[in-house]
């Protein structure tokens, strides 16, 4: 199955291609993280580089420790080329370390990730910021265990997120309206399933790239812009929540493939592929949705992309 479905991808970008001659060069080995989100595009990135580049690459199992990663891509010896979910100023060590000052390691363009609090675009009508949350009504409408508070998903008790949202709901002036709902990830998927399904209200904290957002029409909440000092995070305590503060909209992250610079002599046609291979967060949001919840083979949903976008794939191997 796999064997056809490689071939019919070859065939469907030949022409387009043809004019191009790329050399089958160094295998490109390439990381296994373990989000879906990162699965996704490694499959991506694999089916391009043996599709149309005509070269070898593998994803290496169980490589997904970012500092071995990292340090991979800066010997330039072929045992890490390429990290393909960097998510940014989360790894500000090893960018700084190996982009910055080594210069061993380089980088495409980013896309955005996004964490914001969301409710169904159905209650849009209703919610459009967290100044409509000022509303003990409104509330009211998502109070489910009658103690006069609404409730809000605020994430898994273990992530840091679910700290910093019950941090913003203090600093929006919300903590006596509203009340954290704290519960697994996969509780909060077959709530929002049934709310969804029964045009029920729910708020709760997501990012992107993610599912959720390919199944659903979801409506963020407005949060105000950012300005300096209006976060400040002091989540270690057991004071955390009197002692941060978070009064504002988190930055967006910058989510990079980065590769290791040996690739140009190694592998040049897949060094300038990853240097211009650039990823929409829906599209993304769609290859999660296949893979995560339809459970299809990431390898299958790679390949079947790319056979149906060659202008977009033979945009990044120009």
């Amino acid at each position: 199955m796999k064997l056809m479905k490689t071939l019919t991808l070859a065939a469907a970008l030949s022409a387009s291609a043809s004019t191009f001659s790329y050399a089958a060069d160094a295998k490109v080995a390439i990381s296994d993280l373990n989000w879906t989100g990162a699965k996704a595009i490694a499959h991506v990135i694999k089916a391009v580089i043996e599709g149309p580049l005509g070269s070898e690459a593998e994803i290496i199992e169980g490589l997904s420790d970012q500092a071995i990663i990292a340090a991979g891509m800066d010997k330039g010896d072929g045992s890490a080329d390429v990290w393909t979910d960097m998510w940014m100023p989360n790894q500000q060590g090893p960018w700084d370390k190996f982009i910055v000052e080594a210069k061993t390691v380089a980088h495409n363009t980013p896309y955005l990730g996004t964490q914001q609090m969301y409710v169904p675009a159905y209650m849009s009508d209703k919610i459009k910021n967290f100044e409509d949350l000022n509303d003990p009504e409104l509330a009211a409408m998502f109070d489910s265990d009658g103690n006069g508070k609404g409730e809000y998903w605020a994430g898994d008790a273990s992530w840091k997120s679910t700290k910093i949202w019950q941090v913003k709901m203090k600093d929006y002036g919300l903590s006596e309206l509203w009340e954290p709902n704290i519960i697994s990830d996969a509780t909060f998927k077959a709530q929002l399933k049934a709310a969804y399904g029964n045009q029920k209200p729910i708020m709760f904290y997501y990012w992107t790239p993610e599912w959720i957002h390919a199944a659903y029409d979801l409506a963020p909440l407005a949060e105000p812009e950012g300005t300096e000092g209006c976060i400040d995070l002091k989540l270690d305590g057991e004071d955390w929540l009197e002692a941060s503060k978070a009064a504002c909209k988190t930055p967006d992250a910058e989510i990079f493939v980065s590769y290791s610079k040996s690739l140009e002599q190694r592998n040049p046609a897949a060094a300038k592929f990853l240097s211009q291979v650039q990823f929409d967060p829906a599209t993304v949001n769609d290859w999660i949705l296949k893979i995560g919840r339809d459970e299809m083979d990431p390898q299958d949903v790679a390949e079947e992309w790319v056979a149906a976008n060659a202008d977009i794939v033979n945009g990044w191997i120009k």
